[in-house]
Protein backbone atom coordinates (compact mmCIF):
# COMPACT_ATOMS: atom_id res chain seq x y z
CA UNK A 1 0.00 0.00 0.00
CA UNK A 2 1.14 3.56 -1.09
CA UNK A 3 1.88 6.23 1.30
CA UNK A 4 -0.62 8.71 1.38
CA UNK A 5 1.71 12.06 0.86
CA UNK A 6 2.54 9.69 -2.32
CA UNK A 7 -1.20 9.66 -3.32
CA UNK A 8 -1.64 13.71 -2.89
CA UNK A 9 1.38 14.89 -4.24
CA UNK A 10 0.32 13.29 -7.62
CA UNK A 11 -2.63 16.06 -8.43
CA UNK A 12 -0.25 18.59 -7.89
CA UNK A 13 2.38 17.28 -10.35
CA UNK A 14 -0.54 16.87 -13.08
CA UNK A 15 -2.15 20.47 -12.36
CA UNK A 16 1.72 21.65 -12.40
CA UNK A 17 1.90 20.37 -15.67
CA UNK A 18 -1.22 21.45 -16.93
CA UNK A 19 -0.92 24.89 -16.12
CA UNK A 20 2.90 24.81 -17.66
CA UNK A 21 1.72 23.09 -21.08
CA UNK A 22 -1.11 26.01 -20.96
CA UNK A 23 1.75 28.59 -20.36
CA UNK A 24 3.89 27.30 -22.99
CA UNK A 25 0.52 27.34 -24.74
CA UNK A 26 0.06 30.98 -24.69
CA UNK A 27 4.08 31.82 -24.54
CA UNK A 28 3.82 30.69 -28.24
CA UNK A 29 0.66 32.29 -29.51
CA UNK A 30 2.44 35.55 -28.01
CA UNK A 31 5.94 34.56 -29.72
CA UNK A 32 3.57 33.84 -32.91
CA UNK A 33 1.05 36.46 -33.09
CA UNK A 34 3.93 38.61 -32.65
CA UNK A 35 5.90 37.20 -35.48
CA UNK A 36 3.35 37.04 -37.43
CA UNK A 37 2.68 41.11 -37.31
CA UNK A 38 6.44 41.35 -37.46
CA UNK A 39 6.67 39.89 -40.34
CA UNK A 40 3.84 39.23 -42.42
CA UNK A 41 3.44 35.96 -44.50
CA UNK A 42 0.68 34.88 -46.69
CA UNK A 43 -0.17 31.82 -49.19
CA UNK A 44 -2.19 34.17 -50.95
CA UNK A 45 -0.34 34.68 -53.64
CA UNK A 46 0.55 34.54 -57.42
CA UNK A 47 3.51 34.62 -59.66
CA UNK A 48 3.22 37.35 -62.45
CA UNK A 49 5.46 38.91 -65.21
CA UNK A 50 4.90 41.62 -67.73
CA UNK A 51 3.85 40.08 -71.04
CA UNK A 52 2.95 41.71 -74.51
CA UNK A 53 1.41 40.44 -77.42
CA UNK A 54 3.33 39.99 -80.59
CA UNK A 55 1.74 41.60 -83.62
CA UNK A 56 2.76 42.29 -87.24
CA UNK A 57 3.24 46.16 -88.18
CA UNK A 58 2.86 44.66 -91.86
CA UNK A 59 0.39 42.11 -93.32
CA UNK A 60 1.46 39.21 -95.55
CA UNK A 61 2.20 35.19 -95.65
CA UNK A 62 4.61 33.70 -92.86
CA UNK A 63 7.30 32.50 -95.06
CA UNK A 64 9.37 31.69 -91.63
CA UNK A 65 8.42 30.78 -88.47
CA UNK A 66 11.39 30.47 -86.24
CA UNK A 67 9.80 29.72 -82.58
CA UNK A 68 7.91 26.90 -81.26
CA UNK A 69 4.94 27.65 -78.42
CA UNK A 70 6.51 27.72 -74.68
CA UNK A 71 9.74 28.26 -76.16
CA UNK A 72 12.81 30.36 -74.06
CA UNK A 73 14.24 33.17 -76.36
CA UNK A 74 16.74 35.49 -76.59
CA UNK A 75 16.27 39.27 -76.86
CA UNK A 76 17.45 39.85 -80.74
CA UNK A 77 16.33 36.36 -81.98
CA UNK A 78 14.08 36.29 -85.36
CA UNK A 79 10.92 35.11 -84.55
CA UNK A 80 9.02 35.16 -87.53
CA UNK A 81 9.50 36.63 -90.96
CA UNK A 82 7.14 37.82 -93.33
CA UNK A 83 7.22 37.20 -97.33
CA UNK A 84 8.99 40.50 -98.03
CA UNK A 85 8.88 40.46 -101.93
CA UNK A 86 5.80 42.97 -102.15
CA UNK A 87 7.59 45.31 -99.50
CA UNK A 88 11.33 45.16 -101.27
CA UNK A 89 9.39 46.06 -104.87
CA UNK A 90 7.96 48.90 -103.39
CA UNK A 91 11.12 50.14 -101.38
CA UNK A 92 13.22 49.72 -105.36
CA UNK A 93 9.97 51.68 -106.43
CA UNK A 94 10.44 54.50 -104.57
CA UNK A 95 14.33 54.74 -104.72
CA UNK A 96 13.54 54.55 -108.18
CA UNK A 97 11.65 57.53 -108.03
CA UNK A 98 13.78 59.35 -105.96
CA UNK A 99 16.55 58.99 -108.29
CA UNK A 100 14.09 59.84 -111.10
CA UNK A 101 13.27 63.24 -109.01
CA UNK A 102 17.16 63.90 -108.74
CA UNK A 103 18.23 63.81 -112.44
CA UNK A 104 15.10 66.00 -113.39
CA UNK A 105 16.56 68.26 -110.82
CA UNK A 106 20.08 68.48 -112.18
CA UNK A 107 18.70 68.44 -115.43
CA UNK A 108 16.56 71.99 -114.75
CA UNK A 109 19.73 72.97 -112.85
CA UNK A 110 21.88 72.95 -116.28
CA UNK A 111 18.67 74.19 -118.19
CA UNK A 112 18.43 77.33 -115.39
CA UNK A 113 21.88 78.14 -115.72
CA UNK A 114 21.61 77.93 -119.85
CA UNK A 115 18.70 80.49 -118.45
CA UNK A 116 20.68 82.98 -116.91
CA UNK A 117 23.11 83.06 -119.17
CA UNK A 118 20.57 83.78 -122.01
CA UNK A 119 19.92 87.01 -119.53
CA UNK A 120 22.96 87.73 -119.10
CA UNK A 121 23.94 87.97 -122.74
CA UNK A 122 20.66 89.80 -122.66
CA UNK A 123 21.48 92.79 -120.33
CA UNK A 124 25.14 92.70 -122.45
CA UNK A 125 23.49 93.53 -125.33
CA UNK A 126 21.24 96.23 -124.02
CA UNK A 127 24.26 97.86 -122.26
CA UNK A 128 26.06 97.81 -126.05
CA UNK A 129 22.93 99.10 -126.94
CA UNK A 130 22.68 101.63 -124.62
CA UNK A 131 26.57 103.03 -125.28
CA UNK A 132 25.13 103.10 -129.19
CA UNK A 133 23.01 105.27 -128.57
CA UNK A 134 25.03 107.69 -126.31
CA UNK A 135 27.25 107.43 -129.57
CA UNK A 136 24.77 108.05 -131.98
CA UNK A 137 23.67 111.05 -130.20
CA UNK A 138 26.86 112.49 -129.69
CA UNK A 139 27.11 111.94 -133.59
CA UNK A 140 23.98 113.70 -133.82
CA UNK A 141 25.04 116.95 -131.81
CA UNK A 142 28.35 116.49 -133.72
CA UNK A 143 26.57 116.71 -137.27
CA UNK A 144 24.06 119.34 -136.17
CA UNK A 145 27.33 121.79 -135.24
CA UNK A 146 28.64 121.06 -138.90
CA UNK A 147 25.49 121.80 -140.20
CA UNK A 148 25.75 125.19 -138.53
CA UNK A 149 29.10 125.82 -139.00
CA UNK A 150 28.26 124.96 -143.10
CA UNK A 151 25.30 127.56 -142.88
CA UNK A 152 27.75 130.05 -141.53
CA UNK A 153 29.66 129.06 -144.02
CA UNK A 154 27.43 129.41 -146.58
CA UNK A 155 26.43 132.95 -145.54
CA UNK A 156 30.24 134.49 -145.67
CA UNK A 157 30.54 133.07 -149.22
CA UNK A 158 27.56 134.50 -150.07
CA UNK A 159 28.40 138.15 -148.27
CA UNK A 160 31.80 137.81 -150.27
CA UNK A 161 30.36 136.79 -153.81
CA UNK A 162 27.54 139.50 -153.04
CA UNK A 163 30.67 142.31 -152.58
CA UNK A 164 32.81 140.58 -155.54
CA UNK A 165 29.77 141.01 -157.65
CA UNK A 166 28.67 144.11 -156.85
CA UNK A 167 33.04 145.77 -156.98
CA UNK A 168 32.39 144.50 -160.67
CA UNK A 169 29.24 146.01 -161.66
CA UNK A 170 30.58 149.40 -160.08
CA UNK A 171 34.60 149.35 -161.95
CA UNK A 172 33.25 147.88 -165.09
CA UNK A 173 31.37 151.67 -166.60
CA UNK A 174 34.34 152.91 -165.37
CA UNK A 175 36.48 151.80 -167.53
CA UNK A 176 35.19 153.25 -170.74
CA UNK A 177 35.93 156.97 -168.59
CA UNK A 178 39.19 155.49 -168.33
CA UNK A 179 38.54 155.84 -164.53
CA UNK A 180 39.94 152.40 -163.83
CA UNK A 181 42.37 149.74 -165.66
CA UNK A 182 42.02 147.03 -167.29
CA UNK A 183 43.97 144.92 -164.86
CA UNK A 184 41.82 146.35 -161.98
CA UNK A 185 38.23 144.90 -164.07
CA UNK A 186 39.94 141.85 -164.63
CA UNK A 187 41.34 141.51 -161.14
CA UNK A 188 37.25 142.18 -160.04
CA UNK A 189 36.09 139.34 -162.39
CA UNK A 190 38.44 137.32 -161.08
CA UNK A 191 37.34 138.01 -157.41
CA UNK A 192 33.29 137.40 -158.27
CA UNK A 193 34.05 134.28 -160.54
CA UNK A 194 36.68 133.07 -157.01
CA UNK A 195 33.86 134.01 -155.03
CA UNK A 196 31.07 132.33 -156.49
CA UNK A 197 32.72 129.63 -156.55
CA UNK A 198 33.77 129.84 -153.00
CA UNK A 199 29.57 130.10 -152.59
CA UNK A 200 29.00 126.72 -154.54
CA UNK A 201 31.49 124.75 -152.79
CA UNK A 202 30.09 126.17 -149.19
CA UNK A 203 26.60 125.30 -150.59
CA UNK A 204 27.75 121.53 -151.39
CA UNK A 205 29.56 121.55 -147.56
CA UNK A 206 26.06 122.77 -146.04
CA UNK A 207 24.33 120.05 -148.01
CA UNK A 208 26.88 117.41 -147.16
CA UNK A 209 26.41 118.39 -143.41
CA UNK A 210 22.81 118.30 -143.36
CA UNK A 211 23.03 114.47 -145.60
CA UNK A 212 25.17 113.29 -142.58
CA UNK A 213 22.74 114.85 -140.10
CA UNK A 214 20.25 113.09 -141.64
CA UNK A 215 21.81 109.69 -141.98
CA UNK A 216 23.04 110.32 -137.77
CA UNK A 217 19.31 110.94 -137.16
CA UNK A 218 18.39 107.84 -138.95
CA UNK A 219 21.27 105.72 -136.54
CA UNK A 220 20.14 107.71 -133.59
CA UNK A 221 16.89 106.14 -134.10
CA UNK A 222 17.74 102.91 -134.88
CA UNK A 223 20.27 102.94 -131.82
CA UNK A 224 16.93 103.52 -129.74
CA UNK A 225 14.87 100.86 -131.70
CA UNK A 226 17.60 98.31 -130.42
CA UNK A 227 17.47 99.78 -126.84
CA UNK A 228 13.66 98.73 -126.53
CA UNK A 229 14.62 95.67 -128.78
CA UNK A 230 17.37 94.62 -125.90
CA UNK A 231 15.02 95.92 -123.43
CA UNK A 232 12.20 93.49 -124.18
CA UNK A 233 14.69 90.56 -124.85
CA UNK A 234 15.86 91.04 -121.08
CA UNK A 235 12.53 90.79 -119.79
CA UNK A 236 11.84 87.98 -121.87
CA UNK A 237 14.78 86.19 -120.78
CA UNK A 238 14.18 87.05 -117.17
CA UNK A 239 10.51 85.71 -117.50
CA UNK A 240 11.88 82.50 -119.22
CA UNK A 241 14.19 81.35 -116.32
CA UNK A 242 12.62 78.90 -114.03
CA UNK A 243 12.96 77.39 -110.66
CA UNK A 244 13.65 74.34 -108.84
CA UNK A 245 11.51 74.95 -106.12
CA UNK A 246 8.64 72.79 -107.40
CA UNK A 247 10.96 70.15 -107.80
CA UNK A 248 12.88 70.48 -104.42
CA UNK A 249 9.38 70.52 -102.38
CA UNK A 250 9.09 66.86 -103.82
CA UNK A 251 12.13 65.99 -102.18
CA UNK A 252 10.83 65.34 -98.35
CA UNK A 253 7.25 63.19 -100.06
CA UNK A 254 10.06 61.42 -101.90
CA UNK A 255 12.45 60.74 -99.14
CA UNK A 256 9.59 59.87 -96.64
CA UNK A 257 8.21 57.31 -99.44
CA UNK A 258 11.42 55.85 -99.41
CA UNK A 259 11.90 55.64 -95.66
CA UNK A 260 8.20 54.39 -94.90
CA UNK A 261 9.04 51.41 -97.86
CA UNK A 262 12.37 50.66 -95.89
CA UNK A 263 10.46 50.70 -92.65
CA UNK A 264 7.93 48.14 -93.75
CA UNK A 265 10.74 45.93 -95.32
CA UNK A 266 12.16 45.99 -92.48
CA UNK A 267 9.47 44.89 -90.26
CA UNK A 268 9.06 41.79 -92.36
CA UNK A 269 11.57 40.30 -89.58
CA UNK A 270 10.42 40.54 -86.18
CA UNK A 271 12.67 39.62 -83.70
CA UNK A 272 12.69 39.37 -79.94
CA UNK A 273 12.44 42.35 -77.76
CA UNK A 274 13.47 40.90 -74.86
CA UNK A 275 14.38 37.59 -73.18
CA UNK A 276 11.25 36.28 -73.24
CA UNK A 277 8.96 33.04 -73.15
CA UNK A 278 6.56 32.01 -76.10
CA UNK A 279 2.99 31.11 -75.12
CA UNK A 280 -0.15 30.75 -76.98
CA UNK A 281 0.98 30.35 -80.46
CA UNK A 282 -1.23 28.60 -82.81
CA UNK A 283 0.18 29.31 -86.00
CA UNK A 284 2.55 27.79 -88.44
CA UNK A 285 4.07 28.79 -91.68
CA UNK A 286 2.10 29.96 -94.84
CA UNK A 287 -0.55 31.52 -92.23
CA UNK A 288 -1.93 35.05 -93.47
CA UNK A 289 -1.09 37.52 -91.10
CA UNK A 290 -2.62 41.25 -90.83
CA UNK A 291 -1.70 44.63 -89.25
CA UNK A 292 -1.73 44.71 -85.79
CA UNK A 293 -3.07 41.35 -85.05
CA UNK A 294 -2.26 39.30 -81.97
CA UNK A 295 -0.64 36.31 -82.93
CA UNK A 296 0.95 35.16 -80.07
CA UNK A 297 2.53 36.32 -76.70
CA UNK A 298 5.99 37.08 -75.23
CA UNK A 299 6.05 36.79 -71.26
CA UNK A 300 9.16 39.10 -70.23
CA UNK A 301 11.45 36.59 -68.56
CA UNK A 302 13.75 39.21 -67.09
CA UNK A 303 11.34 40.60 -64.11
CA UNK A 304 9.13 37.93 -61.73
CA UNK A 305 6.85 39.61 -59.37
CA UNK A 306 4.66 37.50 -56.57
CA UNK A 307 1.90 39.54 -56.16
CA UNK A 308 0.81 38.83 -52.40
CA UNK A 309 -2.67 40.03 -51.08
CA UNK A 310 -1.94 41.13 -47.16
CA UNK A 311 -4.83 42.03 -44.96
CA UNK A 312 -5.24 45.43 -44.45
CA UNK A 313 -4.32 45.47 -40.77
CA UNK A 314 -1.09 43.87 -41.74
CA UNK A 315 0.09 46.77 -44.20
CA UNK A 316 1.68 49.00 -41.42
CA UNK A 317 4.54 46.42 -41.47
CA UNK A 318 4.77 46.68 -44.76
CA UNK A 319 7.29 49.01 -46.79
CA UNK A 320 8.91 48.95 -50.05
CA UNK A 321 12.70 48.01 -49.70
CA UNK A 322 11.89 45.37 -47.55
CA UNK A 323 13.24 41.70 -48.02
CA UNK A 324 10.93 38.94 -48.78
CA UNK A 325 11.23 35.29 -49.01
CA UNK A 326 9.26 33.60 -51.77
CA UNK A 327 7.97 29.86 -52.08
CA UNK A 328 6.59 28.52 -54.92
CA UNK A 329 4.29 25.35 -54.81
CA UNK A 330 6.14 23.48 -57.86
CA UNK A 331 9.45 23.94 -55.93
CA UNK A 332 8.04 24.06 -52.38
CA UNK A 333 11.28 23.62 -50.53
CA UNK A 334 13.25 26.21 -52.89
CA UNK A 335 13.61 29.87 -51.35
CA UNK A 336 13.69 32.74 -53.36
CA UNK A 337 14.96 36.41 -52.33
CA UNK A 338 13.06 38.97 -53.04
CA UNK A 339 12.38 42.70 -52.37
CA UNK A 340 9.12 44.84 -52.10
CA UNK A 341 8.55 46.88 -54.88
CA UNK A 342 4.96 48.49 -53.89
CA UNK A 343 2.30 48.54 -51.85
CA UNK A 344 -1.19 48.68 -53.42
CA UNK A 345 -3.42 51.52 -52.86
CA UNK A 346 -6.54 50.16 -54.02
CA UNK A 347 -9.34 47.62 -55.00
CA UNK A 348 -12.73 46.90 -55.85
CA UNK A 349 -14.91 48.20 -53.16
CA UNK A 350 -17.27 45.25 -51.92
CA UNK A 351 -20.53 45.86 -53.11
CA UNK A 352 -22.79 44.29 -50.02
CA UNK A 353 -20.59 46.90 -48.15
CA UNK A 354 -20.35 50.16 -50.21
CA UNK A 355 -22.73 49.99 -52.70
CA UNK A 356 -22.68 50.56 -56.37
CA UNK A 357 -20.75 53.39 -57.50
CA UNK A 358 -22.36 55.27 -59.84
CA UNK A 359 -22.77 58.73 -61.84
CA UNK A 360 -25.15 59.75 -59.01
CA UNK A 361 -24.85 59.02 -55.14
CA UNK A 362 -23.48 56.09 -54.10
CA UNK A 363 -25.50 52.77 -53.45
CA UNK A 364 -25.25 52.23 -50.16
CA UNK A 365 -27.19 49.12 -48.89
CA UNK A 366 -28.71 48.75 -46.07
CA UNK A 367 -27.45 45.72 -44.44
CA UNK A 368 -25.47 45.07 -41.01
CA UNK A 369 -23.18 42.18 -40.65
CA UNK A 370 -21.81 41.43 -37.71
CA UNK A 371 -18.31 40.37 -39.03
CA UNK A 372 -16.42 42.32 -40.77
CA UNK A 373 -13.95 40.87 -42.54
CA UNK A 374 -10.41 42.90 -43.48
CA UNK A 375 -9.73 43.89 -47.01
CA UNK A 376 -6.59 42.31 -48.67
CA UNK A 377 -4.16 44.79 -50.83
CA UNK A 378 -2.11 43.34 -53.16
CA UNK A 379 1.94 44.13 -51.90
CA UNK A 380 4.34 43.46 -55.34
CA UNK A 381 7.51 41.49 -54.31
CA UNK A 382 10.41 41.55 -57.27
CA UNK A 383 12.02 38.12 -57.44
CA UNK A 384 16.04 38.56 -57.62
CA UNK A 385 17.45 36.47 -59.77
CA UNK A 386 14.69 34.75 -61.44
CA UNK A 387 15.65 31.56 -62.91
CA UNK A 388 13.38 31.76 -66.59
CA UNK A 389 12.70 28.52 -67.48
CA UNK A 390 11.05 27.98 -63.47
CA UNK A 391 8.38 30.76 -62.92
CA UNK A 392 5.57 30.82 -64.76
CA UNK A 393 2.35 33.21 -65.09
CA UNK A 394 -0.46 33.03 -62.29
CA UNK A 395 1.21 30.09 -60.20
CA UNK A 396 1.14 29.79 -56.54
CA UNK A 397 3.05 31.29 -54.15
CA UNK A 398 3.25 31.97 -50.64
CA UNK A 399 5.39 35.44 -49.32
CA UNK A 400 7.03 35.78 -46.17
CA UNK A 401 8.04 39.34 -45.55
CA UNK A 402 11.30 39.64 -43.30
CA UNK A 403 11.56 43.10 -42.59
CA UNK A 404 14.84 45.53 -43.99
Amino acid sequence: MEPKHSQDSRPKTIRGLRIAIVSAAVVLGLVALFETNRQPRTDDAEVLANFIGIAPQVEGPIARLNVRDNQFVKKGELLFEIDERPYRYALERTQSERAALEGQISDDRRAIAAQQSAVFVAKANHESAEADLLHWQAMVEGATADVANAEQGVNRAKADWAYADHNLHRIEPLLVKRFVTVDQVDQAKTLETAKAEALKQAGSEWESSKARLRSTLAQLHRAKALIEQSKAQVEQAGHAVTTLEPLTTLRGARTSSVQTAQYDLDNCRVYAPFDALVTNLTISEGAYLHKGEQIFTLIDARIWWAVANFRETQLKHIEPGMRADVYVLSRPNRHFLGIVDSVGFGVTPDADVFGRLSPGLPDVQRTLNWVHLASRYPVRVRVKDPPPDLFRVSESAVVIIRGR
